[in-house]
């Protein structure tokens, strides 16, 4: 029997997609478990992700710092040990959070089943089928600590109040708001950028387009975007995480790569297309709560080894550019459709 008032340490350090796929596990389990109080242990710049949840605290991994190597994970446990932690939710299971566990000898602990041999299965070819998502991975978890978890019927915070700045930086045309991701971590996911441009000149006729991106080079090629085009902004540089997240609430919808962007606005309940290139939804992170539709995935007929890797960071150089297999007039119509 589970005690209500326990108190849990949730450990998932990266990467930004990832944390932000954490956000409506525990947003599910602290609306069935309202006496529960978690700490979460990630990098200090993802705090923001779990600023509306009641009873959720973060504590901040310096893993290239002070806690870095078994003495650091060593002295990390001793600073969390203080909070009194009675169960451990492993949502990361690395060789780093495996050392850490350590230290907590005697605490219930539970790790994520990261469904190795299945995605293996699924890039080579052998079961192309819909994976486990990532986010049932994580509400399994909890539910082999005691609680019973179902993330079919989700809830999402209020859109944030924007200030007078960021309404000025928005604009008043009173369009619907669409926000563009246009980049990812690997070439191999991203939509060709003279396509997205394509897509971007179409969508500002009839809607105001936030881009959204970080970089130094990033930054460059959305600020020329947008000097190219009517009823479109750049947030990219412009914003801290908490700014950007209420701007991103604010969205009638989002488009972008497999990309931490999306799992941001789907945590947050905006609707959200995706555009795959080198992976592919089956694998098990799409964003939370999307229609499977929103999903447009590169022509699998053209590119049969798609996908090529669980990441995108491995692809033949023929596959760079899968994603330019989806026409711009698809990606316009599906986001006309569903916005």
């Amino acid at each position: 029997m589970v005690k209500p008032k326990q108190h849990i340490l949730v450990i998932r350090l990266s990467a930004m997609g990832d944390v932000a796929m954490t956000v409506p596990v525990l947003r599910a389990l602290i609306k069935n478990y309202p006496d529960i109080k978690i700490t979460v242990l990630t990098r200090e710049f993802f705090a923001p992700f779990f600023r509306d949840l009641s009873n959720v605290t973060v504590f901040p991994a310096e893993v290239k710092k002070r806690h870095k190597g078994v003495l650091g994970l060593w002295k990390l446990s001793n600073e969390l040990k203080v909070f009194k932690i009675d169960a451990i939710a492993d949502l990361h299971n690395v060789l780093r959070s495996q050392i850490l566990k350590l230290f907590f000898f005697g605490k219930q602990t539970i790790q994520i089943d990261k469904g190795r041999a299945e995605k293996k299965a699924l890039v080579s070819g052998e079961n192309f089928q819909q994976l486990k998502t990532t986010h049932q991975r994580y509400a399994d978890v909890f539910n082999k600590l005691g609680y019973n978890l179902d993330l079919s019927n989700p809830t999402f915070p209020e859109r944030a109040v924007l200030s007078t700045e960021m309404q000025v930086f928005l604009g008043h045309n009173f369009k619907k708001i669409i926000g563009i991701a246009p980049f990812a971590a690997h070439a191999g996911k991203m939509y060709p950028l003279n396509l997205m441009k394509q897509v971007i000149e179409a969508l500002s006729k009839d809607y105001q387009i936030v881009l959204f991106g970080g970089g130094k080079q990033e930054i460059e090629a959305l600020t020329a975007i947008e000097n190219s085009f009517d009823n479109v902004v750049n947030a990219a540089g412009k914003l801290n995480l908490n700014e950007e997240l209420d701007l991103i609430s604010n969205l009638d919808g989002m488009l972008a790569m497999d990309s931490g962007n999306a799992h941001m606005a789907a945590m947050m309940g905006v609707k959200t297309i995706t555009i795959w290139g080198v992976t592919h939804p089956f694998a098990g992170f799409a964003p939370f709560n999307q229609p499977n539709d929103y999903a447009l995935v590169a022509n699998k007929d053209e590119f049969p080894e798609i996908p090529t890797s669980i990441f995108g960071n491995k692809y033949p150089e023929n596959y760079k550019e899968a994603a330019g297999s989806i026409t711009p007039e698809t990606v316009v119509r599906k986001v006309t459709e569903v916005f």
